[in-house]
């Protein structure tokens, strides 16, 4: 019968078919190739050495032997002065080239990244890259000519020919199969009628209704196009989203081969399948009852006697195929040309354990209630996205700290880092609740996990197209069947490898580089989380849809990639969007302003990364991520292009460039109008709906994005973290000032700053002690309010019903009782948000008030009130923040600046203390503050440089030797910093001499 017929006899108008890349002519080194490598060599060769060469040889040194005087400056100016000032400009000029080069070359050795850009050298640098290129081309032909080389020492399993690309290149492969599938199909075609009548006797007489029931059998791979239930119902029945009809006819019903369909996206060539009555098209067989050999009309027979009993067995028979399709095929190896991107068997949960690893909140009152409260349901639903965010913006927050604290720029503006408003504090609200920083943690440390035991046992790293994070289980899916290390187990077949959640918690640390970078989450498909491994397709990957949906996706692919935690150092191009995104993650994100630049730079990077492999002897950058070489290179660069090349030949070169990407751990997104694109490996649409499909991997997602308003609030947080944006900018205050006088005496009083105690309130019920005074703590330091989902979170990282969260709330209103005018002390403010009064202070905001009442208020014009105030607010440290809070709760301070901002504010109030006793000479008393500050900030080098100072103000030398043996033990085989050696040698001349006896 025809293998592809895309119309029907009514017809029906042609449906559309699998597009597969376009074929692209990779061009070969020729003999001309090699006199541009030469004579590039001999340029380096001239610019590099022979101009400072001939420099010095023919004008010598050009600058003055000694300090200029006023008459040298005034004397005329001289042919040979002319000459020497020309010589300088060439100097200055050779060494900017020197430095183009030198970097340029450092990226061709390295085979990572775009390489830098040397300020102010467009034409030079654009110059020494042609030049490099050009040279590189003898080390990638000599390469070439060894292929032999990278695959000796190697396993099977660790060549990657068995991706989806090459198997699919390869007509031969499945031979065999296709003709044995060919022949079936043809006497099928052609002697539909005979089998009908025989399939009706041997079920005992079928109605007339069987006798129009149509067949479909699954077709083998033709070139890179393979079956699937989406396009069969596309081509059948108009539609394809009507897979699911199908599958439903078929599902639990044995096939010729003995396995069962239980997965929409798992079908084998030769399978049979029942279609719904309305199919049309010239590849059913709608009677199979003529002439048709004794063997198929047996497999017809049996096949359509197992579809009334499929259905009375129901749900039953889809749980006991559980173990049996495990069974049928763990021995098998798939093809990797009808290989799918498919959802892994689900694994019975034990009797106790908890269905989901990280269900938020959220998750639980939107199911329940159809509501978030009015958070964003990206970002919610979005777990590894959030917590790579959040994380991001943390360590940008304490990085503002730092910098503020030492005055390198904003002066102390970072301090206290503003308040989101609007639709960034919904944003950032959202990130607390969604995310799952402990999903992240197992996921790095399953990953790195695995690479160690394939290390250790001299095994390579397999291709894995996805992973799934499936009820707390993760699942990888690999290109080629492989038998796994323990504790990974085989799922449905050896092309699936699954680690319990249980096995992946005995995981710790391991010091060996990330495996798979370039995994990012594109959606969830019953029930399970979806990450692609973009650096392992072989060949682009098109996005299509309208420009606002491929824009959402675009914005959370980059921002995960930027920001996740199971991967190292990466490089993330963006072209077309994104350049407002690059503060998520400066070190790893670039933007390039149009394909050309692209072209360019990834033309450069392939031939750089082809001749770096050769040259190591790896066959693909995974052979590269383990053993010696594992930390200097084969990280991973990925390019996101929002749309198209407009110009055919732009196209086809990127097409080109990946055609090769998946070994060279290249990974390319492309957006697209029209969906045709040349070079196109897979190919996913976005609708409108928020659906991610890619029929021919058999998915339909519940896309994963980051919509226009969200990603506006995500910059805006970045934006106003750093202190660079607006240096000059005024100092904020805190968030909370309490009246610091004697009438400002609060009537519930909670002492964060050490052990935890709170004042003014009787003991609640001892089992619900805990939660109540965690509640507490975290509205304490959120005085802005706290969204009920954020409290939700916080204090139930595994989620909780609505129920539970609103008898706590109603406790803690209980507990805290009304002020003397009747007003709860727990209210609640428009947005919904939970607030404090303000009769209830913690000895933390009037650490705070205290200090910037000194610095900022009455103490800035009255030195008495001044020392008075940092006194005062220098004793209520008693030590660090909550110091005896118990193990396994107040989780949520991980997502919190507190901890580096209480020992930088006590170390703030030290200084101020110990500067306003040495105004006085009064060393000992600014001794006595520095010390009480080191109790709560030991390792602020500011508290030990002014200790330095105080101490040698008292003018005893032996204090001052004490102090700096103190210092050299505490910091032992790193040694002292620089600034505090120099000022050792400024108050202590001698130090080392004692040092060095001391050692």
């Amino acid at each position: 019968m025809a293998r592809r017929s895309t119309s029907s006899s009514t017809g029906t108008p042609t449906a559309p078919r699998n597009r597969t890349p376009q074929p692209v002519r990779v061009r070969r080194r020729s003999f001309g190739d090699f006199v541009k490598a030469f004579l590039a060599f001999l340029a380096l060769l001239v610019l590099v050495l022979g101009v400072p060469g001939a420099l010095a040889v023919e004008v010598g040194w050009p600058l003055p032997h000694g300090v200029p005087s006023l008459d040298w400056l005034q004397q005329e100016i001289t042919v040979q002065t002319f000459l020497h000032v020309l010589t300088v400009i060439v100097w200055f000029a050779w060494a900017q080239f020197t430095a183009c080069v030198l970097v340029e070359v450092k990226a061709a050795l390295s085979g990572v990244g775009i390489p830098g850009r040397v300020p102010g050298s467009g034409p030079s640098q654009l110059l020494a890259r042609q030049l490099v290129a050009a040279l590189l081309l003898v080390g990638a032909t000599a390469a070439s000519l060894t292929p032999g080389l990278s695959q000796l020492g190697h396993s099977p399993e660790g060549n990657h020919k068995g991706t989806v690309a090459a198997a699919q290149q390869t007509p031969g492969l499945f031979a065999q199969e296709r003709e044995q599938a060919a022949d079936t199909a043809g006497a099928l075609a052609a002697q539909a009628g005979h089998a009908a009548a025989h399939a009706r006797a041997d079920v005992g007489g079928g109605s007339a209704k069987a006798a129009d029931t149509k067949y479909y059998r699954i077709q083998p791979p033709e070139g890179r196009h393979h079956d699937s239930l989406w396009e069969i119902a596309q081509r059948h029945l108009g539609d394809g989203r009507r897979y699911k009809e199908i599958y439903e006819l078929n599902k639990d019903r044995a096939q010729p081969d003995g396995s069962r369909l239980s997965e929409a996206s798992l079908i084998r060539p030769g399978w049979i399948m029942e279609m719904p009555g309305d199919a049309h098209g010239g590849d059913l067989v709608e009677n199979p009852d003529a002439h048709v050999s004794h063997e198929v009309r047996q497999h017809i027979a049996d096949y359509a006697r197992t579809g009334d009993h499929a259905r009375e067995q129901g749900h039953a028979a889809h749980k006991d195929q559980g173990h049996g399709a495990q069974g049928d095929q763990g021995h098998g190896a798939q093809d990797p040309a009808t290989a799918q991107i498919s959802v892994p068997a689900q694994r019975p949960a034990p009797a106790g354990e908890e269905q989901s690893a990280h269900t938020t909140p959220a998750a639980s009152e939107t199911g329940a209630t159809g509501h978030s409260f009015g958070l964003p349901e990206a970002l919610l639903g979005a777990p590894l996205l959030a917590a790579g965010l959040l994380g991001a913006l943390g360590r940008r927050r304490r990085q503002a700290l730092w910098q503020s604290a030492l005055g390198t720029v904003g002066g102390r503006r970072g301090m206290e880092p503003p308040t989101p408003t609007g639709d960034a504090q919904d944003v950032h609200d959202a990130l607390l609740v969604g995310a799952d920083p402990d999903g992240v943690r197992l996921l790095d440390r399953a990953l790195r996990g695995l690479a160690a035991s394939l290390a250790a046992e001299s095994r390579p790293l397999p291709v894995v197209y996805a992973a799934w994070l499936s009820d707390g289980d993760l699942h990888l899916q690999l290109a080629q069947p492989a038998e796994p290390p323990a504790p990974w187990q085989v799922g449905q077949d050896q092309t699936f490898w699954m680690l319990a959640r249980t096995d992946a918690e005995r995981y710790e640390d391991a010091d060996t580089a990330a495996p798979y970078p370039g995994l990012v989450s594109l959606g969830t498909m019953d029930g399970s989380r979806l990450l692609l491994n973009l650096e392992a397709v072989p060949g682009i990957v098109s996005l299509s849809g309208r420009t606002a949906d491929r824009a959402a996706v675009f914005a959370s692919v980059a921002a995960e990639l930027a920001t996740n935690g199971w991967s190292d150092r990466m490089t993330i191009t963006l072209v077309g969007f994104g350049a407002d995104l690059t503060p998520l993650a400066p070190n790893r994100l670039r933007h390039l302003d149009g394909v050309e630049d692209l072209i360019e730079a990834m033309e450069a990077e392939t031939r750089q990364r082809r001749g770096a492999l050769g040259t190591a002897g790896h066959d693909s950058v995974l052979t590269g991520r383990t053993g010696p070489a594992q930390h200097t290179r084969w990280a991973p660069h990925l390019v996101l292009l929002a749309d198209r090349p407009a110009d055919d030949e732009a196209a086809a070169r990127l097409a080109e460039l990946a055609t090769d990407a998946g070994r060279l751990g290249i990974g390319y997104l492309v957006g697209t109008d029209s969906g045709e694109l040349p070079g196109a490996a897979w190919e996913m649409e976005i609708t409108p709906e928020g659906k991610l499909l890619a029929p021919l991997l058999g998915l339909e997602l519940d896309a994963q994005v980051l919509p226009a308003v969200q990603h506006r609030a995500i910059v805006e947080l970045f934006a106003e973290a750093d202190p660079e944006s607006d240096p000059d900018g005024p100092a904020t205050a805190p968030p909370f000032l309490v009246d610091v006088s004697e009438q400002g005496r609060p009537a519930v009083y909670a002492r964060l700053v050490g052990p935890y105690e709170v004042i003014g309130l009787g003991n609640p019920q001892e089992e619900r002690s805990a939660l109540l005074h965690e509640a507490l703590a975290l509205l304490l330091l959120h005085r802005e309010g706290v969204h009920p989902l954020v409290l939700a979170s916080a204090l139930w990282p595994r989620g909780v019903t609505e129920d539970v969260r609103d008898a706590l709330v109603e406790r803690l209103r209980a507990w805290l009782g009304t002020d003397p005018d009747g007003t709860p002390r727990l209210g609640t403010d428009p947005t919904g948000r939970l607030t404090l009064a303000k009769s209830v202070v913690s000895d933390l905001d009037v650490l705070r008030s205290l200090y910037h009442e000194a610095t900022q208020g009455r103490g800035a014009d009255s030195r008495a009130i001044r020392g008075r105030l940092l006194t005062d607010a220098l004793v209520l440290v008693r030590g660090p923040l909550l110091a005896d809070r118990p193990e396994g709760r107040y989780g949520w301070l991980t997502h919190e600046i507190i901890d580096a901002q209480l020992p930088l504010l006590v170390a703030d109030t030290g200084l101020a203390l110990s500067a306003f006793h040495l105004e006085k000479d009064r060393a000992e008393k600014a001794i006595e503050a520095l010390n009480a500050a080191l109790k709560s900030a030991p390792d602020d080098e500011r508290l030990w440089h002014e200790l330095l100072r105080a101490a040698h103000a008292t003018g005893d030398p032996d204090r001052v030797r004490s102090l700096a043996a103190d210092l050299l033990g505490r910091s032992g085989a790193r040694g002292l910093p620089p600034r505090t050696e120099a000022l050792l040698d400024e108050l202590l001349p001698s130090w080392r001499e004692g040092a060095a006896a001391a050692g």
